[in-house]
């Protein structure tokens, strides 16, 4: 017994040593995860107090659920859930479908040239920041933009629109400024995931007379879906991330109570008006329904027979 722990204990050794150099590049993603992302969950205490910045934390005041029944007693808070909800489906479903696009349309382009400008030309706007990026959509859509000045021009419409001004079709802006933004960006992922497709699958469609959109269907669409499933199971454990520069830049007087999402919400009714705890309250909220999608969709993949994270 003795003899079979020791050679466990080698061989456990040995494998670390000859991943030394994996293991000492993982070293600062480790403590950034522990510093940025569990020291935190600290904090989570003071959503059970009522907590006061010139009082020590474990001075203050407790109050057990007080801050969350506080949370759910607001309506504005469920009209924010709703903008949240409905942003983050919309980019979710949006930015899945125009990557898997593009990524296809880029893998069956034959001419390389040609293939290489198309994609460094899709992921480019990426790099952009997202204030410069709100302004390029808010020049777009203005009404001396070029948005209104193309419809004009074509008869669609006799006179310029605010399409900022427009709550309805806010949600909509939103998802399509995120496709034009992230999409080509996020092909890179299903084009790296294509390249693991074996190539003899494709000349043997080709023997049985298989065309580009039945290769496509039944060869590279199945090919992916392991990826598409796994990343679709980690997006949709941040629903309630639907985001905060993109939304927070666009917002308007006319469209804010389309607009107001989750990070917005406790920035403004918790952090800027002093109310810490409130603002834990809705932070843990987010957390534990966060985790809470990501296991049932992950239950729901497994049931099917699908990929999934565990």
């Amino acid at each position: 017994m003795v003899y079979t722990t020791t050679l466990r204990r080698s061989a456990f050794m040995q494998k670390v040593w000859n991943q030394k150099f994996l293991i000492v590049m993982s070293v600062p993603f480790i403590i950034h995860i522990i510093i940025f992302r569990y020291l935190p969950i600290f904090g989570w205490i003071m959503a059970f107090q009522n907590y006061k910045p010139h009082k020590a934390i474990f001075d203050q005041e407790w109050v057990g659920f007080e801050q969350f029944k506080l949370l759910f007693q607001d309506s504005y808070f469920f009209q924010t859930l709703r903008n949240t909800l409905a942003m983050a489906v919309i980019k979710l479903v949006m930015g899945t479908v125009f990557a898997l696009f593009i990524a296809i349309l880029i893998n069956e382009t034959k001419k390389g040239l040609f293939k290489r400008t198309v994609q460094t030309v899709s992921y480019l706007p990426n790099f952009i920041s997202w204030v410069v990026a709100a302004n390029l959509v808010l020049e777009f859509l203005s009404p001396s933009g070029i948005f209104n000045q193309f419809l004009v021009t074509i008869g669609v419409i006799k006179s310029p629109v605010l399409w900022m001004g427009k709550p309805e079709l806010f949600w909509w802006i939103i998802g399509w400024s995120h496709v034009w933004k992230t999409a080509g960006f996020g092909a890179i992922i299903y084009l790296a995931a294509m390249t693991g497709i074996d190539p003899q699958l494709y000349e043997a469609a080709d023997m049985d007379g298989a065309g580009r959109l039945r290769r496509i269907w039944h060869i590279t669409l199945p090919g992916i879906k392991p990826t598409v499933i796994v990343l679709l199971i980690m997006n949709i454990g941040h629903l309630l991330e639907a985001g905060f520069e993109q939304q927070y830049l666009l917002n308007n007087g006319l469209v804010q109570d389309y607009a107001e999402v989750f990070t917005i919400y406790i920035l403004r009714y918790g952090i800027q008006m002093m109310r810490f705890s409130y603002a834990a309250a809705a932070g843990i909220f987010r957390s534990v329904v966060s985790v809470t999608l990501i296991f049932i969709a992950n239950r729901i993949s497994n049931k099917l027979g699908e990929e999934s994270l565990m």
